[in-house]
């Protein structure tokens, strides 16, 4: 009968015959990490985790760094009366407004509201604005119809515009 030397190999890649060879401390060191592995897997890893006490039932939100302000154009309500009216109207309808309802047509800026106008006006002209209407025409310009009172002619306050 043949004997058939059989080698068997360890869990690390060494086997029994050149155990003898230094492999032994390859072994001692994989046995040592499955060691703190076992130990590892078997208390948790989330266990150093402290939790805040919380002492109120609601919560705050931290307080996080507030920039100044960099805006990228200048503020509407600072700018001057001038941007805000852009030009009057003179075609024939314009004019008929100013002839027969007492009321001036401009075109103005499109981020200007009825108050930005109506101060507008009266820095340019010295004219209080009885009342004013507002569209935005199809072309994107805003067309601002300014109602002065009745006792300001609205053909003089024209004639001085242009």
């Amino acid at each position: 009968m043949r004997r058939v030397m059989v080698e068997s190999r360890m869990g690390n890649g060494c086997t029994i015959q050149n155990k003898a060879d230094g492999c032994e401390e390859n072994m001692r060191g994989t046995t040592a990490k499955a060691q703190s592995a076992r130990k590892a897997a078997k208390k948790g890893v989330n266990s150093r985790k402290v939790h805040k006490v919380r002492y109120t039932t609601t919560f705050h939100q931290p307080k996080t760094l507030h920039l100044p302000r960099t805006p990228k154009y200048q503020a509407l309500a600072k700018v001057s009366s001038s941007v805000i009216l852009k030009q009057p109207l003179n075609t024939e309808t314009a004019m008929k407004k100013i002839e027969d309802h007492n009321t001036l047509v401009f075109l103005v800026d499109v981020r200007a509201n009825k108050r930005h106008i109506k101060t507008a006006v009266k820095k340019l002209y010295d004219v209080d604005a009885a009342k004013i209407n507002t569209l935005i025409r199809p072309d994107g310009v805003k067309k601002a119809f300014i109602r002065l009172p009745a006792d300001v002619d609205a053909l003089d306050v024209a004639n001085k515009v242009s």
